[in-house]
């Protein structure tokens, strides 16, 4: 199964924009991204459907962040992307004949349940202003490494 990359992905474009004061299009972001324009259009309309970024139109225009990097967590961009399926793995079949199988169900389904309860909680724990400041803390570890 191919892994869903959006959410890091649209993190990466958060936080590129909240380093710009002016809007970025689509197209610059995109090229940071090395995507297709079309594709940061979409991921961050759902983002605008939640009020996490506005669009402005015209020259001079493009996509801002509505509001406090303090404020927006993984788990609002993670509902934002339409809460995406979290884990690869899943039961050989859903609707087994076999007692066996069932048992085996049951205890990955409680398995997987709990992962993703768990992954939910540390998303709703880490904000962009988190990731914000751990960019600024290996960016100056990177200079004095290289200075």
């Amino acid at each position: 199964m191919k892994r869903d990359s959006r959410l890091s992905g649209v993190l990466h474009v958060l936080l590129h924009m909240a380093e710009h004061k002016e809007p970025l299009t689509s197209e610059a972001l995109a090229r940071m991204m090395q995507t297709n324009p079309v594709v940061i259009r979409r991921i961050l309309g759902g983002l605008r459907e939640q009020n996490l970024v506005h669009s402005e139109k015209g020259h001079g225009g493009g996509w801002r962040i509505s509001c406090d990097l303090e404020r927006i967590t993984l788990h609002d961009i993670y509902i934002a992307l339409g809460s995406p399926t979290m884990l690869a793995m899943g039961n050989r079949t859903e609707s087994p004949g076999c007692l066996v199988e069932e048992a085996v169900n049951a205890a990955m389904n409680q398995a997987f349940h709990d992962a993703e309860t768990v992954l939910l909680s540390r998303f709703r724990e880490v904000t962009l202003a988190q990731l914000s400041k751990d960019f600024y803390r290996r960016m100056q570890k990177r200079k004095s490494i290289c200075s």
